[in-house]
């Protein structure tokens, strides 16, 4: 099964798949243990942070013997990506799914770019996600911008795109104010594409919300902060009550907390067992 078909499955029976930053070893072994617990398929996310962090053939090595090691479904994915040039590189480094970001320029230029990143993907067989709407990432405000059922129906049909990110509510980062999903959007926009959505800025969306986003035709849901945050956390209290200076003794210490975060996540999406 790729991607795509992944996707469509998780669209048609109202499920998701939960798809997973990684930043180190340490990240990248509590996003496989716990979908080998969970017994859930692992879509792994790369950043274009990440990959200048630990190298693109380090980071996808990693990966794919991660995947092989732990014994599950598993695909690497290129989270926001902002330049055709990084999907390109991703497309040729083996991704199995990859993202274009040009939700912040213009509708046609958002439209231009992700027909071009599909037409160029389409011989390696990936599945392509784009995203229409403002979404705040790190550092912006939240709110306005909202996706619209028109205009998806519209950026579909026009780029040929596999998957949708939508923007109905979510943002990156933690949570200034309590989140609240436009699910009456969402089911509109979700009436009008034949596409899976994605929601992005899973962090801090109370489980209930998301499970009712899945719902109404959320098949991907994107989790990173939480994942560095509870690692960073973890990390943190280990140091403060230990002189150890063996990072080998110390940060697998901080890999457990993230793991049993991470179980919750994936029965929450509805992907354990499936």
């Amino acid at each position: 099964m790729n991607v795509k078909e992944l996707l469509a499955t998780c669209r048609s029976e109202h499920r998701a798949v939960l798809a997973t930053n990684f930043y180190n070893l340490e990240t990248l072994t509590a996003v496989m243990k716990a979908a080998a617990e969970t017994d859930s398929p692992a879509l792994l996310q790369l950043t274009r942070s990440s990959i200048e962090y630990m190298g693109l053939r380090q980071a996808v090595s990693m990966a794919r013997q991660a995947i092989s090691d732990y014994g599950v479904r598993g695909w690497i994915h290129l989270d926001h990506g902002g330049s055709v040039e990084l999907v390109e590189r991703c497309l040729d480094a083996g991704f199995d799914s990859v993202m274009i970001d040009a939700s912040e320029r213009p509708f046609e230029e958002n439209v231009e770019t992700t027909r071009r990143v599909v037409e160029m993907a389409r011989p390696y067989g990936v599945n392509v996600e784009a995203e229409l709407g403002y979404v705040a990432k790190l550092g912006q405000q939240q709110g306005g911008g909202f996706t619209t059922a028109d205009e998806a129906a519209r950026f579909v049909s026009e780029t040929g795109v596999d998957a949708l990110a939508v923007a109905i509510g979510s943002s990156h980062g933690f949570y200034k104010e309590a989140p609240h999903l436009d699910i009456d959007r969402l089911r509109e926009i979700s009436a009008a594409t034949p596409i899976p959505l994605v929601l992005h800025g899973s962090s801090g969306i109370p489980h209930d919300m998301v499970r009712e986003a899945i719902a109404n035709g959320i098949a991907k849901v994107n989790l990173a902060t939480e994942i560095k945050d509870g690692f960073m956390r973890a990390l943190k209290s280990v140091l403060l009550g230990s002189d150890e200076i063996d990072l080998r003794k110390v940060f697998p210490k901080a890999v457990e907390p993230v793991k049993e975060m991470l179980c919750e996540k994936y029965r929450m999406v509805g992907s354990a067992g499936k």
